[in-house]
């Protein structure tokens, strides 16, 4: 079985980070455009205002440039919408060893191990946002056709390839 990878906190300091958050901006917060993750929106804005609502407001850009290693390990950026980058992978960041985010003196292994971190977490990211919503639309669309046409929808189309093999069938 393979390890976990180490945190260099507590899992509930996760937790805590985002109770302070809440707390800065007010429970059930939430932006006009639907941003609600606290940490995404502007402490003391009225109204409550997200990082990406504020800079459309001031003709700025919506995107950061995430240095997906750690700015002290690899001057590489990735463009993100600016309130993923604070709400989601700047906070994955902070979970990291402190050691290897920072990188003191530049040691190349924990450069290295920077770099894996940063590619997991970009690829978890990628993963919810870019690919995971097709489940939900399958799940759905699966609904839909069992509703118009039963429970056994795919019987007899070119999908029937797919399903599950079932003893005795």
């Amino acid at each position: 079985m393979a390890k976990r990878i180490p945190s260099r906190e507590k899992p509930i300091d996760h937790y805590v980070r985002r109770e302070n958050a809440e707390r800065r901006v007010g429970v059930d917060a939430q932006c006009e455009c639907g941003e609600a993750r606290p940490q995404a929106l502007i402490p003391g804005s009225t109204p409550v205002m997200c990082i990406e609502c504020d800079r459309k407001r001031k003709g700025r850009t919506v995107e950061d440039q995430h240095h997906f290693a750690g700015r002290a390990n690899d001057p590489t950026t990735i463009p993100i919408p600016a309130n993923d980058h604070v709400a989601d992978l700047s906070e994955r960041q902070k979970d990291w060893p402190r050691q290897t985010l920072e990188n003191p003196h530049g040691d190349p292994l924990l450069r290295a191990a920077a770099c894996i971190r940063g590619i997991r977490d970009t690829v978890y990211y990628l993963l919810d946002k870019a690919v995971f919503w097709i489940a939900f639309m399958l799940e759905t669309l699966s609904d839909v056709l069992v509703e118009k046409y039963g429970p056994t929808w795919w019987v007899g189309t070119p999908l029937a390839q797919f399903a599950v093999a079932r003893k005795g069938e």
